[in-house]
C-alpha cells in the first residue's frame, strides 16, 4: 500500500492510452452526483441528495471543511506511507467506513449486495442499513469475509429490535450502531414537494418483513397484505419516546461494541461513555434531520475532547475527498464515515462504481497525506491545520 495514490493515477492514465479505450469512471464527487441524476427519478434521487429544509445544514457541513486549511511540510521522506487504522482490535486499510445508507434498492437493483461485494473486494468496511432492500442474511452472505457493521434505528418494539441484533450478531457483523438522531422523520423539503417515502411502496423492508418476530405481530403474512405489513413497520421504526434508559438497555442487549450515531453535543457524548457505549459517531445525518444545525466538523473538537480518549470518535456527514479525511482526523476522529459520494456511484454504475469511489479515496488519501509531508494517517494531529 506504500504507493497507491501512485499507482492508482498510473492506472487510470494508462488505461486511457490503449487504442479504443472506454471513458474511465468519474473521480470527482460533483460528476458522481451528475451521474447518478441522470440515472435516477426525481423520488430517489432527491431522497439521497435531498436534505432537511432548505439545506442550511448541508451547506453547513462542506462550509466546515473549507474554513480549515492543510499547511504542508516538505523535505521529508515520505516514500513509504500507512494509510490504514485499527478499531476494535481490527485493522483497517483505510481510515474510512462505508456509511449506512438506507433503501439502496432505489439506487440500484442489486442495492446494498453490490455494496458489499464492493467492500469486499477493497477490504472497507461498510454498516449495513437497519431498513435496507436486502436481508442481513443477503448481504453477509454477499460480503465475505469484510468487516461489517449493522446500523440500528430504536424503535417502538424491543423484541423486534432483539431479532434484529441475534441476526446481525449470526451473520458475522461485528459492532452495532444505534442511529439516535431519527425519532422521527426530518422536514425534507424535496421528498415532501416530491411526495416520496420508498417505504411506503415497500423498500427498505427486507429486515422487517422477513424477520419472524415482526411477521409474528401481524394478522397476515406481508405477503398476503403487503399493505398492511409496510403500516407496522412504519409505526414501529422510529420512537420518539427513547431515552438513555433505552441506550442501557441496547448496551445490555448485544455483546457486540455499540457505537452512538447523531452525536453533536459534547455532553451527550461524556454521558454516553460513561454509560458503556463503545464509540461515538459525530453525525447530523448530512444534514438530513435538522436544519440549522451545527456541522459535524464543528461539533466533532469539543464531542473529542469530552470522550477524552476513551472511545473511538468517528466523524460522518460532509466527506467528499481525501483532503476532508485527513482534516476530520486531525481534528480527532479515528475515522470517516462515506456516505453520498459512494451512493451515487451505486445508482450510475452498481458495484463498479462503489469499487472505484473506494479506490480512489484511498489514493486521495495517500497522496495528500504523502505531499502534506506525512507517512501515516494515525500520527496526523491539530498540527496538520490551519484555520481560517
Amino acid at each position: 500500500m506504500a504507493n497507491i495514490g501512485q499507482d492508482m493515477q498510473l492506472e487510470i492514465y494508462g488505461a486511457a492510452l490503449t487504442p479504443g479505450a472506454q471513458p474511465s469512471l468519474p473521480v470527482a464527487f460533483e460528476e458522481w452526483e451528475a451521474r447518478a441524476r441522470a440515472a435516477l427519478a426525481d423520488g430517489p434521487y432527491w431522497y439521497v441528495a435531498g436534505g432537511a429544509g432548505g439545506g442550511d445544514t448541508m451547506r453547513a457541513n462542506r462550509e466546515a471543511f473549507y474554513r480549515w486549511q492543510i499547511r504542508p511540510k516538505v523535505a521529508r521522506d515520505v516514500s513509504i506511507r500507512d494509510i490504514g487504522v485499527t478499531l476494535f482490535d481490527a485493522r483497517l486499510p483505510a481510515p474510512f467506513l462505508l456509511a449506512p445508507i438506507g433503501v439502496q434498492g432505489i439506487l440500484h437493483p442489486e442495492g446494498e449486495v453490490a455494496v458489499a461485494r464492493a467492500a469486499a473486494s477493497t477490504g472497507v468496511p461498510f454498516i449495513l442499513s437497519n431498513v435496507s432492500s436486502f436481508t442481513i442474511e443477503q448481504v453477509a452472505a454477499a460480503a465475505g469475509n469484510v468487516a461489517r457493521w449493522f446500523q440500528l434505528y430504536p424503535g417502538k418494539n424491543q423484541d423486534v429490535m432483539l431479532s434484529a441484533l441475534a441476526r446481525a450478531e449470526a451473520s458475522g457483523y461485528t459492532a452495532i450502531v444505534a442511529t439516535l438522531d431519527t425519532t422521527m422523520l426530518g422536514w425534507r423539503e424535496p421528498d415532501l414537494r416530491n411526495g416520496y417515502l420508498p417505504f411506503l411502496q415497500g423498500q427498505g423492508c427486507a429486515n422487517y418483513l422477513s424477520d419472524p418476530v415482526f411477521r409474528a405481530l401481524l394478522p397476515k403474512t406481508p405477503e398476503e397484505d403487503p399493505r398492511s405489513a409496510i403500516m407496522l413497520m412504519l409505526s414501529l421504526f422510529s420512537n420518539p419516546q427513547f431515552t438513555w434508559e433505552d441506550v442501557d438497555w441496547i448496551r445490555k442487549t448485544t455483546k457486540l461494541p455499540l457505537l452512538l450515531k447523531g452525536i453533536l453535543d459534547a455532553n451527550d457524548a461524556a454521558v454516553a461513555v460513561d454509560r458503556g457505549v463503545d464509540g461515538i459517531v459525530v453525525s447530523n445525518h448530512g444534514g438530513r434531520q435538522v436544519d440549522g444545525s451545527i456541522a459535524s466538523l464543528d461539533a466533532l473538537p469539543e464531542v473529542c475532547e469530552a470522550v477524552e480518549d476513551r472511545v473511538p470518535v468517528l466523524l460522518d456527514s460532509g466527506i467528499r475527498r481525501g483532503p476532508d479525511v485527513l482534516k476530520a482526523i486531525a481534528l480527532g476522529a479515528s475515522a470517516v464515515l462515506l456516505g453520498r459520494p459512494y451512493a451515487y456511484a451505486l445508482a450510475s454504475d452498481g458495484e463498479a462504481g462503489v469499487r472505484h469511489v473506494i479506490r480512489t479515496l484511498m489514493a486521495d488519501i495517500d497522496i495528500t497525506l504523502a505531499l502534506s509531508g506525512r507517512t501515516s494517517v494515525e500520527e496526523i494531529d491539530r498540527t496538520l491545520l490551519e484555520i481560517d
